[in-house]
């Protein structure tokens, strides 16, 4: 004669299976998904502070010391670093070993919940094409479930004999991907010393400091077409108490044009 099972036995039984199953769901709710209705949400907010500065951030700036909700009634967009370079050995406060910065997860979610436009970069280090094609993938896995509206390269440092060569495979990579808007951000210096040939991006991020005082000096002397410009690394915005990369449209270009084509593309 076959004992009867205690009902308590199977409730719990199917409670725990209920609760394994709850914890394994597919978080698809973590990343912010661009409705219509959020998107123009976004460009009209967005317009309204063309005037505002955009800032890069990465996890040199801890999340839990910004406020948020200060920060970003005081800026027009934000490009958030998520890849740290093929060249990371070992963890730092910053990044992991795997070259993933360990605040993009946070800045990305935290602007795009204030709705502000969010880009994207990843510092380009690799020392063969493998690991450039390697880092682009890593960059590509984990920033394009938040949608950017831009990848950038940010190219500042000779890890290559070929440098230029190193770049292409970066970007090319990229392109295969998926990624549809494809910026660098390299120095005029820098560019023309390794010959890096910006051709095939569809748009160029510069730094020119002058004497990095934190706030906007002088309009960058060179020929080349660039659509932003990094003008100092110690500026000040409220909402967090540290120095911050401040960048402004090119004083050439027509700024809503741009910003619209920089933040505001799909």
């Amino acid at each position: 004669m076959r004992k009867k099972i205690n009902p308590l036995i199977l409730f719990s039984f199917f409670g725990i299976i209920i609760f394994i199953l709850i914890l394994n769901r597919p978080r698809f709710e973590d990343h912010s998904i661009k409705t219509k209705s959020n998107l123009a949400q976004i460009e009209t907010l967005a317009l309204q502070k063309l005037s505002k500065p955009i800032i890069d951030v990465s996890g040199w700036q801890r999340p839990e010391e910004i406020n948020y909700d200060t920060l970003s009634q005081n800026i027009s967009a934000a490009i958030v670093r998520v890849h740290s370079g093929a060249q990371t050995t070992k963890q730092n406060d910053a990044a992991h070993i795997n070259g993933l910065d360990k605040a993009f997860e946070s800045h990305i979610g935290e602007f795009q919940k204030r709705n502000i436009p969010v880009g994207v970069y990843a510092y380009v280090a690799g020392k063969s094409i493998q690991e450039m094609e390697k880092a682009a993938e890593s960059f590509y896995n984990a920033a394009s479930p938040y949608n950017p509206s831009y990848y950038w390269l940010d190219v500042e440092e000779k890890t290559m004999s070929d440098m230029n060569e190193g770049v292409e495979a970066f970007r090319a990579k990229l392109e295969s991907l998926g990624a549809k808007n494809i910026g660098i951000y390299v120095g005029v210096y820098f560019m023309e010393e390794h010959s890096i040939d910006t051709s095939k991006f569809s748009s160029v991020w510069i730094p020119s400091y002058g004497s990095d005082s934190g706030f906007y000096e002088a309009t960058p002397k060179t020929d080349l077409d660039y659509d932003i410009h990094q003008y100092t690394s110690r500026g000040k915005i409220a909402g967090f108490d540290h120095d911050l990369d401040i960048n402004v449209i090119s004083a050439s270009k027509n700024k809503e044009e741009t910003f619209r084509k920089l933040f505001l593309k799909p």
